[in-house]
């Protein structure tokens, strides 16, 4: 098993592709961000709240729980969506989540974003576990996950289901 090296790293992780690329979140984003801008489930519905919850993010981060990005789509520099991982990286395991806006969904920037972050999560981190969950019901997200490899590990209560990637076998 490769080690564990958890956040916070002493520069904030910049990773890229020909599409997209993954980058610290500033305040000056989340204007773009207000609409897709959630902590623990909760959903921001003003300026104020997502940036409070982006300081409790950044907080998360600094605490080693976890590393959240923004996804820039690189032709037009425009902040298109956020993944990363979250709720810690507890036995070399990370909880990967992501959101795109609307007018950007359906163009293959997410499945870039999750690659650069599956990445990251077992060369940097050295997880050995990748999950994430979703509503049953979020079609294009378990279409996502499956096309990533990851495989249905569990329905779970409030109409969830979890996806797991072992990365042991990538």
């Amino acid at each position: 098993m490769s080690q564990i090296k958890t956040p916070p790293y002493d520069k904030f992780p910049f990773v890229s592709s020909d599409k997209i690329s993954l980058r610290q979140i500033l305040d000056s984003d989340i204007s773009d961000l207000i609409e897709i801008s959630f902590y623990d489930s909760v959903q921001a519905t003003t300026l104020e709240e997502a940036l409070e919850m982006n300081s409790r993010i950044n907080r998360d981060y600094e605490d080693g729980n976890s590393i959240h990005w923004g996804i820039v789509e690189n032709i037009t520099n425009k902040m298109v969506g956020t993944c990363g991982y979250y709720r810690g990286f507890d036995k070399g395991k990370g909880e990967l989540g992501c959101v795109l806006l609307p007018q950007f969904r359906g163009q293959g920037l997410m499945t870039s974003a999750m690659l650069l972050a599956i990445e990251f999560g077992i060369r940097n981190i050295g997880l050995n576990r990748i999950w994430a969950l979703t509503s049953q019901g979020n079609e294009k997200a378990i279409k996502l996950l499956e096309r990533l490899d990851f495989k249905k590990n569990e329905v779970l209560d409030k109409n969830e289901v979890e996806f797991e990637l072992i990365t042991q076998s990538r």
